[in-house]
C-alpha cells in the first residue's frame, strides 16, 4: 500500500475541491456557458475542402481552462470547446519538440529518431528530411500553408527551415524559449541571440511586440490577403504560456487576488492567449472562413508546475510520462461537425492529427505509408468509436535509466531500467523512470515557497520500475496494479517489444559552435554549410558521451568576438 506525505491540505480539502470523486468522468467539470452560439443551427454541407486552423499552446496545464474547473478566465476556449467537441481522452507528448515532430509527421518519435530530449539551438539535427510533412500534403491538395509562431524542429541547415517543409510563410521562432518582447534567447551564459523570423530573414523590426498579440495580428492580416473560396491552412504555435512568464500588465491586474506570484502571470499569459484566439475567431468570421472552416485546439504538453502551470487533479507535470505531463487540453470547432456540443471520450493522439487533417483536405494518404496517426474525423464529428486502440507514449534509450530497473523484472524480454510508456485499451505501462511523480494542486491559495507544491507525495516508489495502471477507473495512477496484474505487464511489455523492434536510432548530436549567433550578425539562425552537414548528417551519438575536442580555429573566433562585444557593450554602457 503506498505511504503519502499530506502538506498544506487535509483529505477534507481535496473533496472540496471535488477532484477525489470518480464523477471526473461525466462529459464536463463544469456546465456549459451558456452563451449565443458561433455557428449556424444547420450544418453546412462538406461541398469542398475546409479551411484549417491548428491552434498549439505551449506548455499550457490541462486544468488551466475554464472548462476543465480552473480559476483562469478562458471564456473564449471555454465557449468554442463548448460549441463544439471536447476530446477529454487526448494525448499528447510531454516536452516540446516530440509534440510538434508528431503533429507534423503524423509517426511516433521512434520513427523520426527523436525520441530523446529536444532540438537544442547548438544541435545539428532537424525534423528528418525524409518525412513528408503535414503542410507539403496540404499543398498537393491545393492549399495555401501558413504559420505563425514556435517552430522547434531545427534550423540547422536552411532546409530544416518552416518554408522549406511546407509552408508558404512563416513568422516566429525556431528555438524553444524567447522573451515575448525582446525575441532574445540565451542557450547559455553569453550564448545569447535574436529570434524573430519573417520568412527566411531575421525580422528584427517586430522587436518590442508582444508576441501573442503579434501573432494573431499575424493570422489576421493572412486571412485579409487570402480568399475564403481558396482553402487554406494556418498553423498557430503560440509561445504562450512557456516561459518566461510575460504578459502586459493590465492582464496581471485581473488576478491581483491570487497570492501565488507565478501562478498570477502565468494565469494572465493563459487569459491573453484566450484573446488572441477570440481575434483568430473573429476574422474567420469577418472574412468569409468561419462556415467552412475547422478549428482545433491542443496543448504541446503538461503544464510546468514550477513556472505557474497546473495539471490537476492529474498526476506529474510537463517532461514526465505521468497523465499530467501527456494528457492534453485538446478541443474542434466547427460548423461542420455533425453532432455539436458534447464531448467524446474517444481514444485520440496527437498523430491522428496528420491523416485526419489530410483526409478533410481530400488529399492523398497512400503515398506515405506507415503512418501512426489514424483518421479520427468520424469519432469526432459523428461519435463513432475511434480507430485507434493504443499509445506509445515513448521509448527513450538515452534517458538516465531507472537504478532498480532490470531485466529480469521485465520478465527476460524487457529491461525495465529503460524510460518507457505505453497505453493499450484501459491499461497503462511506464518502465524506467517516468519522472516528478507528485499530486499538485491549484497554486492560489498560498504563497509560500515548496508548500504548495508538495500536496502529496509517494514514498515507496523509489525503488520501482515498472507500474501499471487502469487508466479508465483511476485517471489519477493513484492505484498501481503491476503486483496484482502481472500477466496485463508481461503483454504490454510485448507490446513495447514490438514497437522497439521498430525504432529508428536515436538522432541527438553533440552540439556546435558554429551555432553561436556571434557568427550570424547577432540572430539564431542556420550555420552549416555543406561541408558541415556531410561532416554531421546521421551523427546518433548523444552529446554527454562524447569527448571534449581540442580547441579548433572557429572556437578561437568565437573567443575572441566574445571579447569584442564585451568592449563593445562596456563602451556603450
Amino acid at each position: 500500500m503506498a505511504v503519502y506525505a499530506l502538506t498544506g491540505f487535509s483529505l477534507v480539502s481535496l473533496l472540496s475541491f471535488g477532484y477525489l470523486s470518480w464523477d471526473w468522468m461525466k462529459p464536463s467539470l463544469v456546465a456549459d456557458m451558456a452563451a449565443e452560439p458561433m455557428e449556424k443551427s444547420l450544418p453546412p454541407t462538406f461541398s469542398r475542402p475546409p479551411h484549417i486552423v491548428f491552434i498549439l499552446t505551449d506548455d499550457q496545464g490541462y486544468h488551466d481552462v475554464g472548462y476543465h474547473g480552473s480559476d483562469i478566465q478562458t471564456p473564449t476556449l471555454d465557449r468554442l470547446a463548448a460549441e463544439g467537441v471536447k476530446l477529454e481522452n487526448y494525448y499528447i507528448q510531454p516536452i516540446c519538440t516530440p509534440s510538434r515532430s508528431q503533429l507534423i509527421t503524423g509517426r511516433y518519435q521512434i520513427h523520426t529518431g527523436l525520441q530523446h530530449s529536444i532540438i537544442r539551438p547548438r544541435q545539428p539535427n532537424c525534423l528528418p528530411l525524409d518525412q513528408v510533412t503535414l503542410p507539403q500534403k496540404l499543398q498537393e491538395a491545393g492549399y495555401s500553408t501558413h504559420m505563425v509562431g514556435k517552430w522547434h524542429l531545427g534550423f540547422y541547415k536552411k532546409e530544416c527551415l518552416p518554408t522549406r517543409r511546407g509552408f508558404d510563410t512563416f513568422l516566429g521562432s525556431l528555438t524553444g524559449n524567447v522573451d515575448y518582447y525582446t525575441y532574445d534567447n540565451c542557450d547559455g551564459p553569453g550564448i545569447c541571440g535574436y529570434d524573430l523570423h519573417e520568412g527566411e530573414d531575421v525580422a528584427w523590426d517586430q522587436s518590442g511586440k508582444y508576441s501573442t498579440f503579434l501573432y494573431a495580428q499575424r493570422v489576421n492580416k493572412i486571412l485579409a490577403s487570402h480568399s475564403p473560396k481558396e482553402p487554406i491552412f494556418i498553423y498557430v504555435a503560440f509561445q504562450a504560456v512557456h516561459t518566461p512568464l510575460q504578459s502586459p500588465k493590465e492582464y496581471i491586474y485581473r488576478y491581483r487576488s491570487m497570492g501565488n506570484v507565478a501562478r498570477r502571470k502565468y494565469a494572465a499569459m493563459v487569459t491573453c492567449m484566450d484573446e488572441a484566439v477570440k481575434n483568430i475567431t473573429w476574422a474567420l468570421k469577418k472574412y468569409g472562413y468561419y462556415d467552412n472552416s475547422v478549428i482545433v485546439f491542443s496543448t504541446d504538453n503538461g503544464g510546468q508546475t514550477v513556472s505557474g502551470g497546473s495539471n490537476w487533479p492529474l498526476r506529474g507535470r510537463k517532461g514526465t510520462y505521468w497523465e499530467g505531463g501527456v494528457r492534453g487540453i485538446g478541443f474542434v470547432h466547427s460548423p461542420l461537425i455533425k453532432h455539436k456540443r458534447r464531448t467524446s471520450w474517444a481514444l485520440v493522439h496527437i498523430t491522428d492529427w496528420y491523416p485526419t487533417l489530410v483526409s478533410l483536405a481530400r488529399g492523398n494518404l497512400s503515398n506515405v505509408p506507415g503512418l501512426d496517426g489514424y483518421n479520427v474525423w468520424p469519432a469526432i464529428s459523428e461519435g463513432k468509436e475511434s480507430p485507434r486502440a493504443e499509445i506509445l507514449h515513448n521509448i527513450d534509450p538515452l534517458y538516465n535509466h531507472a537504478k532498480y530497473g532490470s531485466l529480469e523484472d521485465g520478465f527476460g524480454i524487457w529491461n525495465t531500467a529503460v524510460q518507457a510508456s505505453i497505453r493499450v485499451g484501459e491499461w497503462k505501462l511506464l518502465t524506467g523512470d517516468p519522472g516528478y511523480s507528485d499530486w499538485i494542486p491549484p497554486q492560489t491559495l498560498t504563497n509560500f515557497p515548496g508548500s504548495w507544491w508538495n500536496l502529496e507525495r509517494l514514498t515507496d516508489g523509489l525503488r520501482k520500475s515498472v507500474w501499471l495502471f487502469n487508466i479508465t477507473a483511476d485517471p489519477y495512477e493513484r492505484y498501481d496494479l503491476s503486483d496484482q496484474r502481472p500477466d496485463v505487464v508481461r503483454t504490454l511489455l510485448m507490446r513495447l517489444v514490438h514497437y522497439n523492434r521498430t525504432a529508428i536510432p536515436v538522432r541527438y548530436p553533440a552540439e556546435t559552435p558554429r551555432a553561436h549567433p556571434d557568427f550570424n550578425g547577432g540572430a539564431w539562425g542556420p550555420w552549416a554549410s555543406e561541408d558541415d552537414v556531410e561532416e554531421w548528417e546521421g551523427i546518433r551519438e548523444p552529446l554527454k558521451s562524447r569527448n571534449k575536442k581540442k580547441k579548433c580555429k572557429i572556437c578561437k573566433l568565437r573567443s575572441f568576438f566574445r571579447k569584442l562585444n564585451t568592449r563593445l557593450m562596456s563602451n556603450r554602457i
